[in-house]
């Protein structure tokens, strides 16, 4: 599940000098690894854009020193797509970066600097039910559930009219039974899983538990 998150600020339309450091970042921000996020500015009438990103900052001067941000823990999407007025992020791993946006103007030798401040966190726990294989009329449903994050998880299971709460669960795959046998073919899904980290009220695929009948009796006729 990747979700887009957009930040949109207006460039201070304030020139600096090309040597001249930074004041520090005046937005902050937070995503959750290996979620995407916008970045904007307002055009300003024949403005272009450039925009770089850095994990390491002590020492450093935003004017004169270009993004050092590791490729592997965060990258413009797509690959090189780092000017104009917006451009989307992939962030991968969790730390605190910082992204830049450079303003210039072919009419003015000088040029526009703003930085951001981003605060990645750890991605949010999810939950995946393996289809389950039919079952006879009048069986309990056992479901498989695959999780990522970090144990203790709990999840809430859902018919869409009865949720199921399970509790401490310490390793994935999980295997479960549900509560309430089902009558008929039944969809369940997953409706919210909590790990060590956060809560992911995200629907999961739902699957179909199919139900066979019984065969039925009749009496034996003979001659």
């Amino acid at each position: 599940m990747i979700l887009s998150k957009h930040i949109f600020f207006r460039l201070l339309l304030v020139f600096v000098p090309l040597l001249m450091a930074l004041a520090p970042a005046r937005a902050q921000n937070t995503v959750y690894a290996g979620h995407t996020t916008d970045l904007s500015v307002v055009q300003g009438s024949g403005d272009t854009y450039v925009w770089e990103l850095y994990k390491e900052i002590t020492g450093l001067n935003f004017a004169v020193t270009p993004g050092n941000c590791p490729p592997g823990e965060a990258y413009f999407v797509p690959l090189g797509g780092n000017t104009g007025p917006t451009v989307k992020v992939m962030w991968t791993t969790p730390g605190i970066y910082y992204f830049k946006v450079t303003a210039t103007n072919a009419a003015c030798p000088t040029m526009n600097l703003k930085v951001g401040k981003m605060i990645v966190l750890d991605s949010l726990p999810t939950a995946v039910i393996t289809p389950p294989d039919p079952i006879c009329a009048g069986d309990s449903a056992h479901l498989t559930v695959t999780l990522t994050g970090t144990a203790p998880w709990s999840i809430t299971l859902t018919d869409g009219t009865n949720d199921f709460i399970f509790n401490n669960i310490l390793t994935s795959p999980f295997n479960l039974t549900v509560p309430i046998i089902p009558l008929v073919n039944t969809t369940y899904w997953i409706k919210k899983v909590t790990d060590a980290v956060g809560t992911n009220e995200t629907n999961s695929p739902s699957v179909l538990q199919v139900l066979k009948p019984k065969p039925t009796t009749s009496p034996i006729w003979h001659n």
